[in-house]
This record gives structure tokens, sequence and C-alpha cells, in this order.
């Protein structure tokens, strides 16, 4: 799997990403955080309707090796959780960039999408 951050989206130092989806921002971990990890067994999310504030947790991700907080990009309204992450977590260990998308959120007027980290930036944390 290649752990390049892909150029559309930014970055948490925590190792989040956040996806502009029209109105919402769609968020998820990345590949190289899913690699230090290792397998993904258990993920906690928030509910559809829930408030979340940039850089607080929102939920739980647990692997073969340790759990960690999930910690949210921007703040705002979760609008869609991607449900399939309960039954099935392997889909953050299979495509953590895409079909192992976490949450979608409405933002909030002052989000903070704008003070991520872009591309370039979180690359080179991680290289």
């Amino acid at each position: 799997m290649n752990s390049e951050p892909p150029s559309d989206r930014r970055y948490l130092e925590t190792h989040e990403w956040a996806r502009r989806e029209g109105d919402t921002v769609r968020v998820g971990i990345t590949a190289f955080i899913r690699n230090e990890l290792g397998e993904i067994v258990f993920v906690e999310l928030p509910s559809v309707g829930e408030t979340v504030e940039a850089g607080d947790p929102f939920g739980v991700i647990e692997s073969v090796k340790s759990i960690s907080d999930l910690y949210a990009p921007i703040s705002g309204d979760v609008r869609a959780v991607n449900g399939e992450l309960t039954d099935t977590p392997a889909l953050l260990n299979d495509d953590p960039f895409g079909d192992g998308w976490m949450l979608e959120i409405e933002p909030a007027a002052e989000s903070g999408f704008d003070e991520l980290l872009p591309p370039e930036a979180y690359g080179s944390r991680i290289t």
C-alpha cells in the first residue's frame, strides 16, 4: 500500500486527514499511521449529530499493538459516519484513504480547515 499522502486533502500531526466533499469534510486516518499501528481490529466513532472540536478526540481505534484516540481535524457537526467500519474495521487496513473513511463533518464557521497541514508539510514529517 502506498503511504504517500494524497494531495487532495489536509492533515493533522496526529495522522488524520480531511478532504472537502461539497458542503462537508470527510475524515480518516493516513496510511502511515495505519502501518505504524498494525492490523486494525476495532473502531469507535461518534454518532451522527454530535459536535466535534478541532484537536479534540472524536473516537478510538484499536490495533493488535495499541489503542489510540482519533482527533478531529476541524470543528463542526458530524453528518455521516462510515458504519461499515463497525463490522469491518479491516477496511482501514486495506484502504485508509478511500473505503476506510471514518466520518463527514459539516464545518463550523471557524472550522480550522485552512490551518491543517498541506500534503507536502505532512509528508516531510513522516519521511
